[in-house]
């Protein structure tokens, strides 16, 4: 799945570079929407990103764009590789500013884990 994310001033720290936590929020985001859609009828919790490492600054009025693809299925976890790129607008030229590996687990209407449902044909 990708999806795009323009970056507003109201996301930026006092230095004009884009909140870490902001990119991590919309990684979060956007990763549970990939299982949500890829795994109907099935609820998921996040419960870890394998590394937060920052490799290039934001500033404001780049388009950022997140490729997420699904990587390991278990029995009541899956994992997604999540690539976040920006593109210079002017070259067209792709620069990977952050990756991840997110771990989803799916729960029951109580909070525990479950076997995932059967997920959709891709």
């Amino acid at each position: 799945m990708e999806t795009y994310k323009l970056v507003m001033p109201e996301h930026l720290n006092h230095f004009g570079f884009l909140f870490g936590g902001n990119l991590l929020k919309w990684t979060d985001e956007i990763a549970y929407i990939a299982v949500t859609l890829d795994y109907p009828g099935c609820n998921f919790v996040t419960v870890g990103m394998n590394r937060i490492e920052f490799r290039k600054s934001i500033r404001q009025g780049t388009i950022l764009c997140f490729e997420t693809k699904r990587n390991n299925v278990g029995r009541t976890s899956i994992e997604y590789a999540v690539n976040v790129t920006r593109e210079d607008i002017t070259t067209g030229e792709k620069e990977l500013v952050f990756s991840t590996m997110i771990t989803f687990v799916s729960v029951d209407e109580e909070g525990r884990k479950k076997e995932i449902c059967q997920g959709r044909k891709v």
